[in-house]
């Protein structure tokens, strides 16, 4: 029987899509991709592909869970079978210079970031930035990964030069312009079948204080659901009649880039420029911020994942 298959490398984060497929009687299976074997000579099931691999992975001693990922989802793709979040998700989850240059060949600003290997040449991208403050970060992120905020170039000499200094796992580091945002709080856009769900209002007060505009690395805290709020506020708020004319492009890039579930991160500054900083093809949804709201991303993507494989039964 056809059925959906969950791509992932992580249980803690799968089982709130698995509830709510039970919820609806959807038929389903979990395949779990830290390692396995893959032979390209069978032909896969037929059935709904739904890709959830992280770029932080690694942080999970799952370090090669995206490069098997890929293998699989080359697999399907090539014997034509639905996948939601194929390759093209892969290879911008995995890289915040795809999704830079992704978001730029749609018009769509980002901070101005310069890409270096070696530490040497770090010091070289944070000389060529030319800015007072800037940020340095993981081009393969996750958990806040190789995030800092330096306000002179002796500071981030010191940093590169001693024990703290976190080796990129790909090799990779970016060094950032740095967003002062008027207030501290950033908003994540979710989208489900490539269309905008809503946009949640992240409190990034008590977070990377120093580095607002990272502040939320919501898919690796398990973040938006086991979050605790704290008591004067709510660290997630999903606000109300928010439809921003950006939305419009951050929908036209997703479809360019075949990308059917997101969730894409923006920051204004203090003159109320917009920049997308963060593209998450493996998006969570906080639950105490839907219960308020009334809307549930995980219940609208199995519903969407259901309409794949059943049109009539969802």
């Amino acid at each position: 029987m056809s059925k959906i298959y969950v791509l992932h490398e992580n249980d803690e984060w799968t089982v709130h899509l698995t509830e709510r497929l039970e919820e609806l009687e959807l038929p389903y299976e979990v395949w779990h991709l830290d390692q396995g074997t893959l032979d390209l000579t069978e032909e896969p099931p037929e059935g709904i592909f739904y890709n959830r691999i992280s770029a932080s992975s690694h942080t999970r001693n799952h370090r090669y869970a995206p490069e098997f990922a890929g293998a699989v989802l080359s697999w399907l793709e090539r014997h034509g079978r639905t996948v939601v979040n194929g390759t093209s998700a892969l290879n911008l989850e995995i890289s915040k210079v795809n999704q830079y240059m992704a978001l730029n060949q749609q018009g769509i600003r980002t901070p101005k970031t310069i890409s270096a290997v070696g530490k040497e040449n770090i010091l070289k991208a944070a000389e060529k930035l030319g800015m007072n403050s800037f940020i340095t970060k993981h081009n393969r992120a996750g958990k806040g990964q190789g995030v800092q905020l330096f306000h002179s170039k002796e500071a981030l000499q010191e940093y590169v030069e001693g024990a703290e200094f976190e080796e990129p796992v790909d090799g990779i580091t970016l060094i950032q312009q740095y967003i002062d945002a008027p207030e501290p709080y950033i908003v994540r856009h979710e989208f489900v079948n490539g269309k905008f769900l809503y946009g949640v209002k992240v409190d990034t007060s008590e977070g990377f204080e120093l580095c607002p505009a990272d502040a939320c690395s919501i898919e690796d805290q398990f973040c938006p659901t086991d979050a605790e709020e704290s008591k004067d506020k709510a660290k997630f708020e999903i606000l109300d009649n928010y439809r921003p004319a950006i939305i419009d492009d951050f929908e036209a890039f997703l479809q360019a880039n075949h990308i059917q579930v997101a969730a894409i991160e923006a920051i204004q500054d203090q003159d109320g420029n917009l920049y997308a900083y963060d593209v998450n093809t493996n998006t969570n949804y906080n639950t105490d911020a839907e219960e308020k709201a009334g809307v549930y991303g995980m219940l609208e993507l199995a519903k969407y994942l259901g309409r794949l494989l059943d049109p009539v039964r969802v």
